[in-house]
């Protein structure tokens, strides 16, 4: 049923307090610490270092491959470091949106399949489930404690910058997800949104499908080194792939549908998060893909690369939708006049 929009139709909308609170204030220098073990074990190797890698690591085989990736890493974390600031600070209200958003999102889709996937790995160990730490070859990639201090730090860096990101949001533009999806207005576009919706459902049932095959023992589609270093851990995370493929379609047909009691914010949450695993995750896979490797029996099968390349698309394209809802939200309660 159509509903009036919750913003006003006319006159200036008010204008959003200003980015300050002890909450913030603590949640900020907490997301940039929490960036500092990381960054600084990347420029340690970089620098040349082998702090926390095995003499015989097949990190080691291939030093060129090794910077270009230990760079971007770094890149990437101390993105973290400017969101914080970003998320903070009054001049961050000015930033246009698609300039936070995107690099949130992709913050969020790396860090929820680690922050869901690393404690129930834990769990799993002490549970005498076997971990992982080592390639096809059995050579070890890194010690045991550089995951327990890098994945604790990438925890922290998930809850500390999600919270930010959501008191953020919410007063800029908490209005674009108040009220159910019933109460969403008729759109002209609806009919296209839906059916765009359904093919990427359809589409996600490729990488669900493999994922929840390889957590459940099958190998199909797996290349031999892959098959031979399967541990709990592997399980575990591909438990966590299948989830989050559901939780996206869960999210996408949800708002496409626009029926029932339930609050807005729940299906916007489900599609933000679940794309963001899948999408980014999806293609740091395909890019992984791509790496050298020291025999062709180690290069990803065909059917490893398609589910990570339909996994990929399955994320933007349901960001994409994400991005289109809010557009299309935010044009409906825009004020009128010269103030808008």
């Amino acid at each position: 049923m159509t509903q009036t929009p919750t913003a006003p139709a006319t006159g200036t909308a008010p204008a959003p307090p200003p980015p300050t609170g002890r909450t913030r204030a603590v949640l900020r220098p907490l997301a940039i610490a929490a960036c500092l073990p990381y960054i600084s074990l990347k420029a340690a190797w970089i620098a040349g270092s082998h702090i926390g890698v095995p003499a015989d690591s097949t990190l080691l085989d291939h030093r060129t491959a090794m910077l270009v990736a230990n760079g971007a890493s770094v890149l990437l974390d101390c993105t973290v470091v400017v969101l914080a600031l970003l998320l903070t600070q009054a001049w961050g209200r000015r930033v246009p949106a698609w300039l936070l958003t995107v690099p949130m999102w992709v913050a969020t889709g790396l860090l929820l399949p680690i922050m869901t996937g690393f404690p129930l790995q834990l769990l799993v160990k002490v549970s005498g489930g076997t971990t992982a730490g080592s390639g096809g070859d059995g050579r070890p990639f890194l010690d045991e404690w550089v995951y327990g201090v890098v994945y604790t730090g990438f925890i922290v860096q998930g809850l500390t910058l999600g919270a930010l990101f959501v008191l953020y949001a919410r007063d800029r533009w908490g209005h674009l997800w108040q009220g159910t999806l019933s109460d969403l207005p008729q759109s002209p576009t609806a009919p296209a949104l839906r059916v765009v919706a359904v093919v990427a459902s359809l589409l996600a049932l490729v990488p669900g499908t493999v994922h929840l095959l390889w957590a459940t023992g099958s190998t199909a589609g797996l290349n031999e080194p892959r098959i031979a270093d399967r541990t709990s851990d592997f399980y575990a995370l591909e438990a966590v792939y299948t989830v989050f493929t559901a939780v996206t379609v869960a999210g996408v047909l949800l708002l496409a549908h626009r029926r029932g009691a339930l609050a807005l914010r729940v299906p916007l949450a489900l599609a933000w998060g679940g794309s963001g695993a899948l999408g980014c995750w999806g293609g740091y896979l395909c890019i992984v893909a791509l790496g050298p490797v020291d025999d062709i029996a180690d290069r990803p099968t065909a059917g490893m690369q398609l589910t990570y390349a339909v996994q990929m698309l399955v994320g933007i394209l349901v960001a994409a939708l994400g991005a289109y809802f809010f557009a299309e939200r935010a044009a409906a309660t825009k004020p009128a006049g010269p103030s808008a």
